[in-house]
């Protein structure tokens, strides 16, 4: 076996046998119960991020474990074909060769986009294998396939006919420079530094004006009416009256609305429905007038008089000026307000009214969101139901067409000979009423519609077919909570409406990957993490535990390269105890016969106790599984392999398997330790599959022809020995705290020490262990006293048992001391300097917050250095007087 581990000879030779002999790979006449998930399916444009190997490395432990654990598991893969993102990569594409969509036409447009997909869309599934995932990768899907593509002209047909799909005028998001619709989601929210500007609207009969108040001066070409409360006293005679719309020099009404808060701005409002949705209620309750000032591109129309052709934002500011220029612009004062960005370019999304397609929300939501009150979906951590309530119970109607071409083109055709309207799952191309030739509807889907399908449209609906009857509803979802809204309330709505029942039975909702200060990852802030560059060059198992011990259920991972390097250190730690350990295991031609049967009982005690131990990590690490608490089953085999396993119990068996200690039988030894070796890989293989499947198939005797196909270890209540654990945890109890003596009074590694315990309760059993005590601690003799105490020696006590290490002629002690000294003054001193900082108003309020966190960090570990500083001190200045 190499002494140092390779991940890059290893992680592609097991992946590749994996796929070949079909063990990620479900069936319908299984033998075990079923275990279904299906894939986030990540966007056929995207690359490997943070987020994608979180969300893709919980999915394969829960995948892996299931299997391991004798379920019929499916884990369906898949990409979106993303419309938006996918077409402006495309016309970038085409950008570069001096052409554009338009020029192409749609259909060879969206030839382009299929080739590009072909090309490249297989990307992100390339790096989801490195990651590791076993996805059935036979069932992957497409959100544009042919199966999902007829699933969901099927879905729109069945919504429309049942009139839950409507088409009408009404204010929408519109991204000039994606030129489409959004939906209130794809419109992000930024809280921004703006401005409130008070325009004066003169009064028509030229008694005066009145001012309102506006963060949006360009749109005020549009305006059809002001408003103000009817309750208000200041304006109450206004009501019926008119102003004349500045610039414009156009008489519009003052109309009374209750709508209108009389504590913003002036308490006058001005009314621009084909601009603002409340301003749009307004209009249709008043029966005002539309008028739209600007294009789709975010160009001010004929509309806004002598402005037509500038853009939105220029002409704010030369309409502020024209305002000064005629003294109607009362005053500016800075005002904070949410601006809506498309969630794709960032643009500025401009509310417009449009013609569009919407699909009646509240009929779909009312039976889901009993699902989750009912707990028919259960959704973990519980802190997201409530959000999930929030939303569901205030939903809107869904924008659900986009002006773009790359999509499912909306299966509506209309005929011009006799405007009549035609919906249906089929092609259609002639008028049944006139003969005339129909028109397909131009617009797409919404890329989430087709999404909201993904659980049942991927296993075949709306055939009835085995994948269905055996695998709906699937099992588990795993996701970010950032599409909680976009993505899950929708699929439990759909999997509601048209399988009768939940898409899922549990969402699992996991927090985001930040960096090791806390930031949001980002390419302007220069802290991004590639993945891919970390598996190159730590290895994926050693990426995938690092994202595994930090993922705690609603906390947020900070991610450093360094902790990574450390688990790194860990993925070496597990390939050298291999290496050990098959080493006691080589030429014992009895060895295959001894493990199948139950572990030969062993007189050893740290065998009974690392056979103990292992029962109950077994158990703690199923159970944390279970329970999604990722971070804690992580955390314990951690724990268990680095000082359990390899610090105490290997380092305690060699003397026996070396032959040095024949007291004991070896061959019970090596029984115990080939079990707990390869129950240990089976608990580690999820989170780590490739290092334990290249350790697992070198083991002399193996269970199953893959460490992924075999047997999960199951909890043995009979194999936990309590007296063993107790009895191993005084001798561990002894060692350190002869480890302790020995670090804080300096004493050099290299140098055996003579020592002396007193105690009456464990000294058959210390002495009974006296040469594995002496062979851990670099002891030379080893005594047992009752009275005398040694002189000049340092003293250590562990529950209740005296241990002394004499001192005498191992250390020059009054030389010790004083270097001792200077270090606890020059400690203090930084001590100092270090709470001031952290108590100062100044810096608290001022410095960021990952600097505070660095400082206290800084603080805590000085103040552990003087700690133990003066513990040395205490320690000398005892054996000086004794």
């Amino acid at each position: 076996m190499e002494k140092v581990y390779d991940p890059h000879k290893i992680e592609e030779k097991w992946y590749s046998f994996w796929v070949e002999k079909g063990f990620f790979r479900a069936y319908n006449n299984p033998s075990g119960p079923p275990f279904s998930m299906v894939i986030p399916p990540p966007n056929v444009t995207g690359s490997l991020h943070m987020g994608h190997a979180l969300n893709n490395t919980l999915q394969d432990i829960i995948t892996r474990y299931k299997r391991m654990a004798g379920f019929n598991t499916l884990w369906v893969p898949g990409t979106d074909h993303a419309g938006i993102a996918t077409q402006n990569v495309v016309e970038r594409e085409l950008a570069k060769e001096g052409l554009s969509r338009d020029a192409l036409g749609r259909e060879r447009f969206i030839e382009r986009v299929w080739q590009w997909k072909e090309k490249s869309g297989n990307t992100i599934i390339e790096q989801l294998k490195r990651l590791g995932s076993s996805c059935d990768w036979s069932r992957e899907r497409f959100t544009m396939d042919a199966g999902l593509s007829r699933a969901v002209r099927e879905v729109f047909v069945r919504l429309y006919n049942e009139g839950l799909i409507y088409r009408d005028n009404y204010i929408i998001n519109w991204c000039p420079r994606c030129k489409t619709a959004l939906s209130d989601l794809e419109a992000e929210h930024e809280d921004t530094h703006g401005a409130l500007y008070y325009i004066k609207y003169p009064l028509a009969d030229g008694s005066g004006a009145l001012t309102v108040a506006t963060t949006r001066p360009e749109t005020m070409f549009g305006d059809t009416a002001v408003a103000v409360n009817p309750e208000d006293p200041r304006y109450k005679k206004y009501i019926g009256g008119y102003v004349i719309l500045p610039i414009a020099e156009k008489k519009i009404p003052v109309i009374g609305d209750s709508y209108v808060d009389t504590a913003f701005g002036t308490g006058v409002l001005k009314v621009t429905p084909a601009h603002d949705l409340n301003d749009f209620e307004i209009g249709k309750r008043h029966k005002l007038d539309t008028v739209r000032v600007m294009d789709d591109e975010g160009r001010m129309n004929e509309n806004a008089v002598h402005y037509a052709g500038m853009d939105r934002f220029k002409c704010r500011n030369k309409v502020i000026e024209e305002l000064k220029e005629k003294g109607l612009l009362e005053k500016i004062e800075p005002y904070n307000l949410g601006v809506g960005k498309c969630y794709r370019c960032k643009t500025v999304v401009e509310p417009t009214l449009s013609t569009q397609w919407f699909l009646r929300m509240k009929p779909l939501a009312a039976p889901a969101i009993e699902a989750v009150r009912q707990h028919r979906v259960r959704i973990i951590p519980e802190m997201w139901e409530k959000v999930y309530f929030d939303w569901m119970e205030n939903i809107r109607d869904w924008c659900i067409s986009r002006q773009i071409w790359w999509g499912h083109r909306i299966p509506v055709w209309y005929c011009d000979g006799c405007n009549e309207i035609y919906v249906s799952a089929e092609d259609l191309h002639r008028c049944v009423k006139c003969n005339g030739e129909l028109r397909q509807e131009s617009d797409v889907l919404d890329t989430w519609f087709s999404s909201a399908l993904w659980p049942f449209t991927t296993l075949g609906w709306p055939e009835e077919t085995e994948d269905l009857k055996n695998f709906y509803p699937t099992s588990l979802l795993i996701t970010g909570f950032d599409i909680l809204f976009f993505w899950v309330a929708r699929m439990i709505m759909m999997g509601m409406r048209f399988m009768g029942d939940v898409p899922f039975r549990e969402v699992y909702i996991h927090a985001l990957v930040r960096d090791a200060e806390g930031k949001k990852m980002s390419k302007s802030r220069g802290n991004v993490i590639d993945p891919l560059i970390i598996i190159e060059k730590y290895g994926t198992d050693a990426f995938r535990f690092s994202l595994t011990m930090l993922a705690a259920q609603g906390r947020d991972i900070l991610l450093s390269e360094e902790r990574i390097e450390g688990v790194r250190n860990f993925v070496n730690k597990i390939w050298n105890a291999s290496r050990l350990t098959l080493s006691f295991l080589e030429g014992h031609a009895s060895l295959e016969d001894e493990v199948k049967k139950t572990p030969v009982p062993s007189d050893f005690l740290p065998d009974r106790w690392i056979l103990s131990r292992a029962q109950k990590v077994i158990r703690d690490v199923g159970e944390a599984i279970d329970a999604y608490r990722f971070n804690d089953a992580a955390n314990i085999l951690y724990s268990f392999i680095w000082r359990e396993f390899c610090d105490w119990y290997l380092e305690l068996i060699k003397p026996n398997l070396y032959g040095k200690i024949t007291s004991f039988s070896s061959t019970a030894t090596k029984n115990i330790l080939i079990k707990v070796f390869t129950d240990t890989l089976k608990l580690l293989h999820p989170i780590m599959p490739f290092v334990t499947e290249e350790i697992y198939q070198r083991l002399p005797v193996r269970d199953a022809q893959s460490i992924m196909i075999s047997p999960y270890p199951v909890f043995d209540e009979g194999m936990v020995d309590e007296k063993a654990e107790a009895e191993m945890a005084v001798i561990i109890g002894v060692v350190d705290t002869i480890r302790n003596i020995r670090g804080e009074t300096g004493i050099a590694p290299n140098i055996r020490i003579d020592v002396a315990i007193k105690t009456d309760k464990h000294r058959g059993l210390l002495d009974g262990y006296s040469y594995y005590i002496k062979e851990l601690a670099r002891v030379d003799n080893l005594s047992f006293i009752s009275q005398e105490i040694p002189e000049k020696a340092a003293l250590g006590i562990y529950e209740g048992i005296e241990i002394y290490v004499p001192m005498k002629d191992l250390i020059d002690i009054p030389k010790e001391l004083g270097r001792i000294e200077k270090e606890i003054i020059k400690a203090e001193e930084e001590l100092k300097k270090l709470d001031i900082k952290i108590k100062n108003p100044s810096f608290l309020e001022k410095a960021p917050e990952e600097v505070i966190n660095k400082n206290r960090m800084l603080y805590e570990s000085m103040l552990e250095k003087m700690n133990k500083l003066l513990a040395s001190r205490d320690m000398f200045k005892k054996i000086m007087e004794g």
